[in-house]
């Protein structure tokens, strides 16, 4: 959550790929500035998207603002907005939901998908299937004529190649991407994820009624067993079990202030980043091994 701002979206844009600006966890104003701010810094031929979580209560407002603003995709998660795809054709905004079934690709699909984003169990944060990746984009594939982009696990060009031979017409990186220089998580974030190992990832019982991934500590110990205590709930999600605060333990996560209480969202595959680099370095490495 606030991981993805405007300066990597802008450098991944940059690079010739689509930057994604995490919005669910901004106020609509947070949003506006920094797509405004995105946009300033894109010199190259991508493109700008945002991702905001249908379970979110701002969504609606965070999504028509994201549209007037002028982004160039809407990605969104976390439950099934048939609105969105209304909004999108008014302003001739590509919509592209994320889906972990070949049924919730169809269905996508038959309301105005744009393409869809097919996320697997090895992907970090909120999950919505246990299922491999490879799995479920064998069934989505052979299910719908639009686009296909893979999710969940997707670390280096290796794995690139393995999806975009198994059928997906591109892929989405969400771990490895937290871990370069212009990601806006803390330093003592990004070297979490260099340190750590396979055995540091962990399932966790969230507040929104999914399951999220990320790497092992204290607060996950807690929480996990036992619940924590919200002092003051601000109504971010549209249901909440309140076992705890998922705002607050993301937004300490990536401020890297209070890693007693914090989640480190991550993805499965996380081991392979061995170092904190640039964008533009990864999109390097990614071309070498495909060629």
């Amino acid at each position: 959550m606030k991981i993805s701002t405007a300066p990597l979206a802008a450098a991944v844009a940059n690079c010739g790929g689509i930057g994604v600006i995490a919005g669910t966890g901004m106020s609509v104003e947070e949003l506006r500035q920094e797509i405004q701010r995105a946009k300033e810094m894109v010199t190259g031929h991508g493109a700008l998207g945002v991702n905001v979580l249908f379970a979110a209560t701002a969504f609606a407002d965070l999504v028509k603002t994201a549209i007037a603003e002028g982004i160039d995709l809407v990605f969104s998660g976390a439950g099934i907005s048939r609105d969105m795809y209304t909004w999108g054709r008014e302003k001739d905004v590509p919509v592209v939901p994320i889906v972990s079934t070949g049924r919730l690709a169809v269905m996508a699909e038959k309301m105005g998908a744009s393409a869809v984003v097919v996320e697997g169990k090895e992907a970090g944060g909120h999950l919505g299937t246990d299922r491999p990746l490879r799995e479920i984009l064998q069934e989505v594939v052979g299910a719908v004529k639009i686009p296909v982009i893979a999710a969940g696990g997707i670390v280096d060009g290796e794995d690139v190649k393995e999806m975009l031979d198994a059928g997906a017409d591109g892929v989405q990186m969400g771990t490895r991407f937290a871990a370069t220089h212009e990601s806006n998580a803390s330093s003592e974030f990004k070297e979490l994820y260099v340190r750590a190992g396979r055995e540091d990832v962990v399932l966790v019982d969230s507040p929104v009624g999914l399951k999220g991934r990320g790497l092992y500590n204290p607060y996950y110990a807690r929480v996990n067993k036992d619940g924590a205590a919200i002092e003051q709930c601000i109504g971010c999600l549209k249901r909440c079990s309140q076992r705890f605060c998922i705002m607050d333990a993301l937004t300490n996560a990536h401020a890297g202030g209070d890693f007693n209480n914090a989640l480190i969202f991550s993805g499965e595959r996380v081991d392979k980043i061995k170092q904190i680099l640039s964008v533009r370095e990864i999109f390097a490495d990614i071309i070498t091994q495909l060629t």
